[in-house]
């Protein structure tokens, strides 16, 4: 079993869906898809949502009708036969008429989250009905909400989603593709839910754990992890291979290809997990996996809208309890902290949600004087930082030498190197760093014979 994941843009038109039909037809390999609402959907959805927020009942119902016909003009020119178009076209209505339904009350925290479903509810459905009735290939459409859960806590429910996956799959033995929903699922009461913005390949590697697959892969518009952000700095490459540990700190601060929290049920189960470029589909892209090779500092990201705060005070100098007690006021507002300096008479820290930054300031003045610096960005370099590596901070610094630093992390992880600078100073960072730390790419050439070799192992699971 193979777990394909597509991201929006992947199935952003009529000619990408059929691009990706295409891509993942191998008969000879049981596969499950997992597909996003096509791009621009969701955010739609986001505004409608808003706009019911607002008690703008006239503009939302406008941007619905807008939508829905949007929707039927994919549909005819996706699906060329008539009989075909006309079910999937009632399809289509019964399911914008659910959402015109939600608008006539106030909207629920619940009701929201049923709108926010419906786009990838969308996707698979039109996908399916292209696949099965215009391509006469063979498909299920299994629907995410029968097998994806979430706990009490909000977490996902492993055991449940493995034994309900199974009981789906078990359904059709002779069939070898299915094709369900990324990001949403149901809580723990049984109500349609989601596993948040970027949570597609969070389904992903959750149905590739429940299925012990043999990959998960993650298909977007980009050709694997590059080395550095290459919106804004030039001549960066896409990495062919990283840890689990090392993609995690990537996507955490900043890599925007894969959601943070994607690889967690793959590292569990020792999955590996393959970023490919819908665009480039012979690329070779990068392949994620519990082996790292020998590169000291491998990829730079940045993570914005970081906030920093300085605790001073005079007490804290042999002051047994006194951490502790600072970092209970940001479990009070459920703050998370992103790096951490300490001194005889210091502390540094940075949080990433300043929703509650009011009231922990008011309450860090009690430990002494706070100061606060906005407008900062972490800069990440992931890699094999262990010891036996010698010099991987000297070169970061010295990348860095005609910067000024905020704060300085290292030696919590042997994958991460971390500096805070403000904002304004990111792409100069970020491109001196590129200067400093890969001068020269690594080959990444790749022949046409070599792309459709390794294309058709992909996808036929050699």
């Amino acid at each position: 079993m193979k777990v394909l994941k597509f991201g929006g843009t992947s199935v952003g038109s009529v000619q990408r869906m059929r691009d990706v039909a295409e891509l993942i037809y191998a008969p000879e390999l049981r596969r499950i898809v997992v597909l996003s609402a096509m791009s621009g959907t969701t955010n739609t959805l986001v505004q409608i949502t808003r706009l019911l927020h607002d008690g703008d009942l006239t503009a939302a119902t406008s941007r619905i009708e807008i939508m829905r016909q949007d929707y039927h003009m994919v549909a005819r020119e996706l699906l060329p036969d008539e009989t075909v178009a006309a079910a999937a076209l009632k399809q289509l209505d019964s399911i914008f008429r659910a959402i015109f339904d939600l608008t006539r009350q106030p909207l629920s925290a619940s009701g929201e989250r049923v709108i926010l479903a419906q786009g990838e509810l969308l996707s698979t459905y039109l996908f399916h009905q292209y696949y099965t009735g215009i391509l006469q290939r063979e498909a299920v459409l299994l629907p995410a909400l029968d097998f994806m859960r979430l706990d009490a806590d909000d977490e996902p429910d492993a055991p449940y989603i493995r034994e309900h996956l199974a009981a789906q799959l078990a359904l059709h033995p002779e069939l070898q593709l299915f094709v369900t929903q990324g990001y949403i699922c149901r809580n723990a009461q049984g109500h349609i839910d989601n596993l948040k913005r970027g949570g597609s390949d969070y389904s992903a590697s959750l149905i590739g754990a429940a299925t012990d697959a043999t990959e998960i892969q993650i298909w977007t518009d980009i050709d694997g992890l590059h080395n550095n952000d290459p919106r804004v700095v030039p001549n960066t490459y896409p990495l062919r291979e990283l840890s689990f540990d090392e993609a995690a700190e990537l996507a955490y601060f900043g890599a925007k290809i894969l959601h943070p929290s994607s690889v967690l049920p793959a590292r569990q189960y020792g999955i590996p997990v393959r970023l490919l470029n819908t665009m480039q589909p012979k690329a070779p892209g990068t392949l994620i996996s519990s082996k790292t090779g020998q590169e000291a500092i491998k990829a730079v990201a940045a993570k914005d809208g970081i906030t920093a705060i300085n605790v001073k005070s005079s007490r804290m100098l042999l002051a047994h309890g006194f951490l502790r007690n600072l970092f209970e006021v940001f479990e009070r507002y459920r703050t998370s902290i992103d790096m951490i300096t300490t001194s005889e008479v210091a502390v540094s820290l940075t949080i990433d949600n300043a929703t509650h930054l009011p009231q922990i300031l008011e309450e860090l003045r009690r430990f002494g004087t706070v100061e606060v610096d906005e407008q900062q960005t972490i800069i990440c370099l992931v890699g094999n930082l262990v010891q036996a590596n010698h010099g991987s901070a000297y070169r970061v610094f010295e990348a860095l030498k005609d910067l000024p630093m905020r704060m300085i992390s290292y030696g919590g992880s042997p994958n991460n190197i971390s500096v805070l600078v403000h904002t304004a100073d990111k792409v100069q960072a970020l491109r001196a760093l590129n200067d400093g730390l890969f001068r020269t790419a690594p080959p990444s050439t790749f022949s046409k014979t070599e792309g459709e070799l390794a294309l058709k192992k992909l996808l036929a699971g050699s």
